[in-house]
């Protein structure tokens, strides 16, 4: 049974991801104490403990969703005995999630993951002075209208599609004015829900640009392995497994459109009848629902999730 492994991106950070595992697996310890001494600072007390707003901030919550979710892997691995491109034909990442995906493929360290999202993090915080850039969640307006909105609303400024998630959900970032224009004029094409969210810079447009150059500086300097299985990259939407298109890529997805709606819509097409969301939250198998109809949906983000998920890939043959 083809089965894909997600991995979720900012937001789903919670204050407590990942404890119990950590409790429950000494390979999940394992994770977190290594990306602490990657780090150079106790991050896994920041996780499990708090508080959120620190947790929240750009430059903590990308290595900690990483963190997480590779204990969820590993948790996995300990309890199956099989590697994760054992159980699994692809890989995919919402945005900082791609990062959790190369590294549970093999392409990345966990100790370079985790310092690349540290950087990536404090970069993307940086590029924008606070307050200038902003993003907004527009709902029940196909892509092609919101990708019209945004560049109407633009002017001078810019505002894009950020982030295609699913059917009549999608994001768009850039200057906080030209995104409040967006928000007016979405709410005037009859968007069912327009609102400005509540995050610290406008991700994945043309501003993230000073980022993209830090990020390829650092990666010039990472070796990048091929994964051993493919991951469907944010900014193709299809598999890719060549180490030099996988760093390249990395580099665009900084200020490029998240094309998740249309990596499910090439799960799809590949045949994906199961979809493993590994860390915090349940937001990606929650779009799955719609955008991978008919697969079987599973969440491994707690020590009572490995068995059942275990049980579910026990026969799955990896590789696509």
């Amino acid at each position: 049974m083809p089965t894909i492994a997600v991995f979720p991106g900012q937001g789903a950070q919670a204050p407590g991801m990942g404890r119990a595992l950590a409790e429950s697996f000494a390979e999940a310890r394992a994770v977190f104490a290594e990306v602490d001494e990657a780090l150079g600072e106790p991050l896994s007390r920041l996780i499990f403990e708090g508080p959120a707003e620190e947790l929240t901030l750009t430059r903590n919550a990308q290595p900690a969703l990483m963190a997480t979710s590779l204990a969820a892997v590993r948790a996995l691995e300990a309890a199956t005995g099989r590697r994760l491109a054992e159980l699994v034909s692809w890989v995919a990442g919402h945005s900082l999630g791609e990062y959790s995906a190369l590294a549970a493929a093999g392409a990345l360290s966990l100790a370079d993951a985790a310092r690349l999202l540290r950087l990536r993090g404090e970069a993307m915080q940086e590029a924008v002075p606070v307050g200038e850039g902003a993003m907004a969640a527009i709902l029940g307006l196909d892509p092609a209208t919101v990708e019209a909105i945004a560049e109407a609303a633009a002017g001078e400024e810019v505002c894009e599609l950020a982030n295609d998630n699913a059917d009549g959900q999608a994001v768009v970032s850039g200057h906080r004015t030209a995104v409040e224009r967006a928000v007016a004029q979405a709410r005037e094409r009859g968007a069912r829900r327009a609102m400005m969210l509540a995050v610290s810079a406008p991700f994945h447009c043309a501003l993230m640009a000073p980022a993209a150059e830090r990020l390829a500086e650092a990666l010039a300097g990472i070796t990048l392995k091929r994964p051993a299985v493919p991951v469907i990259a944010n900014v193709t939407a299809a598999p890719e497994q060549e180490p030099g298109v996988i760093g390249d890529l990395l580099v665009r997805q900084v200020t490029a459109r998240v094309r998740w709606r249309e990596s499910m819509a090439r799960m799809a097409a590949l045949g994906v009848d199961r979809v493993v969301e590994f860390g915090a939250g349940r937001v990606l198998t929650g779009l799955a629902r719609r955008g991978v109809a008919g697969a079987a949906l599973f969440n491994l983000q707690a020590p009572e999730d490995v068995a059942p998920v275990a049980r579910a890939l026990a026969a799955t043959e990896g590789g696509p």
